[in-house]
């Protein structure tokens, strides 16, 4: 199969760029021909805050540019993964003149939420989920603390919704947890249209021996990833293993104080991605403390690959991964006094973390490897290509379903 990959890299990667990068290179490894339209998002720096403000919305020179790409390379599907905000939804327009079916993944909140967290002040909130317009979050600035610029992001998702961006020009979507796929079929994506692909780990990176005597964390230092109730766990509590947290973000002075005055906690930045692996695999346990509605958390599966069993918020996507007492253990999020008491029990049952190791390690086996992820894949490709009136890649006359429309503003900019 021939496929397009269309991606948006953030400022700073995250994990829909390994997303992006690690669908790319399994699909080259099965085999198939990948072509990659990439831009980067720090392109934005440079712009008045008009023409931003503009593309945001609709980005017509990435229309011209992907409609003669796939005229000229004729994939067999387009497949997005972020669009926001440099790309806008142009490419499905795009996709639709040169009659390429449209896939797409949804790895945030983004088309009900301004943030794509649904997070603020601290806790989990819902605000804007199923309003034709996110006007809470325009009021509290949920986008980047502005106004401003959580009317331009509100306003580039009810101008697709009113048009039928995402109703009618994207074939197929799918979310990495079935949590995040009842999340966004509350906001209006049509619930038939979304399947459900987790994040995968390839190579297979072998069990780990787990006898480090510390827990870990590994993740973006941020709020809404529970860092407070973290550090707050190993202040409050003596504990029978030790805390390594590896990762940066806007808490990582918190961090660094908190490991500088508690001997019991090592911060250890950002390290490679083979370095990380080895961290987790030594590790007693790995503690995912999150306060937000986590889509999937791409780290309990690494931890599950490495044998690593977990102790995770009761929350969003986490809840799902999480078979309580099983592969790992569930606690309320942000609560110190119950995390430690999960922490301790974990720590000091070796027949309990021996038990949830092997379930941990056979949960990987089961859902997580790269096979069973391609598998998955195609299903979603052919399943687009259906949609879109195609039961193979080669049927390219074939118009798709509203290409014959024009993309916005192409009647004026030709």
């Amino acid at each position: 199969m021939r496929v397009l990959l269309c991606h948006t890299r953030y400022r700073v990667r995250g994990g829909e760029d390994e997303s992006f990068a690690a669908e790319g290179e399994m699909l080259e490894r099965h085999g198939h021909d990948v072509i990659r339209f990439v831009r980067d998002n720090d392109s934005l720096e440079a712009m008045a805050p008009m023409a931003k403000a503009a593309r945001t919305v609709w980005n017509h020179a990435i229309y011209r540019e992907l409609r003669d790409l796939m005229r000229r390379e004729r994939p067999d599907v387009l497949h997005c993964t972020n669009l926001f905000p440099l790309l806008s939804p142009a490419p499905y327009y795009a996709a639709a003149r040169a009659n390429v079916p449209v896939v797409q993944s949804l790895r945030n909140y983004r088309l009900s939420c301004l943030n794509a967290f649904f997070f603020r002040d601290g806790k989990v909130c819902e605000s804007c989920l199923g309003r034709t317009v996110a006007w809470p979050g325009i009021v509290r600035g949920c986008y980047r603390e502005s106004r401003a610029s959580s009317a331009v992001v509100a306003a580039m998702i009810s101008t697709h919704r009113l048009v039928g961006s995402w109703s009618r020009r994207v074939h197929q979507y799918f979310a990495v947890s079935q949590f995040a796929k009842e999340k966004l079929a509350a906001a209006g994506v049509p619930s038939d249209r979304i399947a459900v692909k987790p994040n995968f780990v390839h190579p297979d990176p072998g069990i780990g021996s787990g006898r480090g005597r510390y827990a870990v964390f590994v993740g973006r230092l941020s709020p809404e990833k529970g860092i407070e109730t973290l550090l707050e766990t190993w202040q409050q509590h003596d504990l029978p293993v030790s805390l390594r947290i590896v990762g940066d973000g806007p808490l990582s002075d918190r961090v660094a104080s908190m490991a500088h005055r508690e001997p019991s906690i090592e911060w250890l930045g950002r390290r490679p991605a083979s370095e990380v692996l080895d961290i987790i695999g030594e590790a007693e346990m790995l503690i995912m403390p999150s306060r937000w509605f986590e889509t999937f958390g791409r780290t309990i599966v690494e931890a599950f690959a490495k044998g690593t069993p977990v102790i995770a918020s009761n929350l969003g996507a986490m809840a799902e991964l999480i078979d309580h007492n099983r592969n790992g253990l569930l606690v309320s999020p942000g609560q110190p006094d119950e995390l430690a008491r999960a922490v301790r029990s974990m720590a000091s049952d070796d027949l309990l973390r021996a038990r949830l190791r092997r379930a941990a390690r056979a949960a990987f086996l089961e859902h997580y490897t790269e096979d069973r992820n391609h598998g998955l894949l195609m299903d979603i490709y052919r399943a687009a290509m259906t949609r879109a009136g195609r039961t193979d890649g080669t049927d390219r006359e074939r118009p798709v379903a509203g290409s014959a429309e024009p993309a916005p503003g192409e009647a004026v900019h030709g």
